[in-house]
């Protein structure tokens, strides 16, 4: 019998039972990709992760090696899972207690989490990641997004096309007119599963203007609503500044998981020069919530 350790932690909040789940195993490197599959499966979250240590020569030039599962598969790269796994790092591994950045080598590539002491509290820790370059993609037409989605095309901004954006994984993000419409959302996963499969897009991230400059967000996909996606987060701020609707470096806030229950706060910037949109920072904090062991033959 074997134990393996784990950590569970609330990510994009600083409240304990807010914010979005991250299951994190700290010693990934003894399991196997099928054993990490089924792990997620039992803990049956948005995403689990894997901290699989290497030698210190190793992680010093390229990071520390995560690796990141949803219920039914491995990603590439996921906003909520690295802010989460690197503090969780931070908080269990002596050589990196007190860093100021946690580099995680990731599949999609190494992505750095920054921490800010002076934002952090005595229960939470605030992080800013550095996401891969966005690449822009297609356009996608409303009419067929609005059925996807529960919606009318009318709920679906008029002047503001749904396109697809990756950093690091490609959203579909979808303006809607109304945060009362975003509120009506019910989105038919067989047909989303359908139409994306047909698209560059991975899966469907809405937004809507907000109260007092925010924007707020929903993401449902096969596993249900997720609190807070830091990866299309990354994606919406990428779309925003290149669309005028957020400045080159500001920050720009977006509030999701307000219609479940799990208020996050996701806090993202990027700039914006010569008509090219880079340096996407998606940043928020992270809180410890639990500890435990499974048990593996």
């Amino acid at each position: 019998m074997r134990e393996i350790e784990y950590r569970l932690c609330d990510v994009f909040t600083e409240t304990r039972l807010a914010g979005n789940q991250l299951a994190v195993f700290l010693d990934g490197g003894a399991l196997t990709g099928t054993q990490m599959q089924a792990l997620a499966k039992e803990t049956n979250l948005s995403e689990t992760t894997f901290i699989c240590r290497r030698e210190a020569a190793v992680e010093a030039e390229r990071g520390v090696r995560v690796r990141i599962f949803t219920t039914q598969e491995e990603l590439p790269f996921a906003g909520h899972p690295t802010l989460g796994t690197a503090a969780t790092i931070r908080e269990t591994c002596a050589e990196y207690a007190h860093a100021e950045t946690v580099r995680l080598d990731l599949n999609a590539g190494i992505v750095p989490v920054r921490f800010s002491p002076e934002r952090s509290t005595g229960a939470s820790v605030f992080g800013e990641m550095t996401q891969p370059e966005p690449v822009f993609g297609a356009y996608h037409q409303s009419a067929q997004l609005a059925a996807i989605l529960g919606l009318a095309v009318e709920d679906l901004h008029p002047e503001w096309k749904p396109q697809t954006v990756s950093t690091g994984m490609p959203f579909c993000i979808v303006p809607l007119r109304s945060v009362e419409a975003l509120g009506r959302l019910s989105l038919h996963a067989r047909e989303a599963d359908d139409y994306l499969r047909s698209t560059d897009a991975k899966f469907i991230y809405a937004i809507a203007p907000g109260e007092e400059g925010t924007w707020r967000a929903r993401m449902q996909f096969y596993n249900g609503e997720d609190p807070a996606t830091g990866s299309a987060a990354g994606c919406a701020t990428a779309w925003l500044v290149a669309h005028d609707l957020a400045a080159s470096d500001n920050v720009v806030h977006l509030r999701q998981g307000i219609e479940m229950g799990r208020p996050s706060g996701i806090y993202g910037r990027a700039k914006l020069s010569d008509g090219r949109v880079s340096e996407v920072r998606i940043a928020g904090s992270t809180v410890s919530v639990a500890k435990g062991r499974f048990f593996l033959e």
